[in-house]
């Protein structure tokens, strides 16, 4: 659980704090684009085709007969879909009973982005807690995605509905572990040590070393954990700030949501 909260933090600061604030919920906008435009690229590869391919095979009675990968699934999921509620319950089902193939997860997180706002907002994005609506949002993806790994291969008839009832828990609970917090830290000093609960981020940054993202994970942890600017960190790579915000954004929902 806890490793999921930080990891929605880092997307959260990757995505949404590259830029001034323009208003409550410009962050949140931007990053369901962002969600929205990355899935349009993944859900469309040649590993969403098979990884369809292989749920129909699995599934041969949910009527995926037509559909080339999944985003033709997540489309067909959509209230304009023109499948009925039972039909889009069955697939939906179908979708976590093979969620353990990470590209079926994803498919399903994507299916599951309208409930997942929707929970952030009955909770009211954590106003009075957290300062940033997006940061909820983010905090609330990890934790579904936390949750489909952990319900992976069940057979549920109401999955979304007991995916997003799960999620509400997790999420306010998370939220009065928040508001606890801001008290306890309202107490010490800004000059106190760092808490250790980043390191599983270092971790997973410092796991790209030497890889072919280790220049984007360094500059990851200079946005996140140094708090140095996005112009000033173009200048540095020799790019335009909005290029290197892009990467930014594809490589937090890419790797680490």
């Amino acid at each position: 659980m806890k490793n999921a909260v930080i990891l929605g933090a880092l997307i959260v600061t990757a995505l949404c704090r590259t830029r001034p604030v323009l208003g409550a919920m410009t962050s949140t906008t931007d990053l369901l684009g962002q969600l929205r435009r990355e899935w349009q690229h993944v859900g469309r590869s040649r590993e969403a085709s098979e990884a369809c391919e292989r749920l129909r095979s699995r599934h041969p009675t949910v009527g995926l007969g037509v559909m080339i990968d999944l985003c033709d699934v997540v489309d067909a999921l959509e209230l304009r879909g023109g499948r009925t509620a039972l039909e889009r319950a069955e697939i939906v089902r179908a979708l976590l009973q093979e969620a353990g193939d990470p590209m079926i997860h994803r498919a399903l997180l994507q299916t599951l982005i309208p409930g997942i706002v929707s929970v952030c907002r009955q909770l009211r994005f954590g106003d009075g807690i957290i300062r940033d609506p997006s940061e909820t949002l983010g905090t609330a993806m990890a934790l579904a995605s936390e949750l489909l790994v952990d319900w992976a291969g069940q057979s549920r008839q109401y999955c979304a509905p007991d995916v997003l009832s799960a999620l509400r828990g997790r999420l306010r609970r998370w939220l009065l572990k928040e508001k606890a917090a801001m008290r306890t830290l309202a107490q010490f000093d800004a000059t106190d040590e760092p808490a250790e609960t980043s390191s599983p981020l270092l971790a997973r940054l410092d796991s790209y070393r030497g890889s072919q993202y280790e220049r984007i994970a360094r500059i990851t942890y200079a946005r996140v954990f140094e708090g140095r600017s996005l112009r000033e960190l173009a200048h540095d790579d020799h790019c335009a700030p909005s290029s290197l915000q892009a990467e930014l954004q594809h490589f937090a929902i890419r790797f680490l949501i």
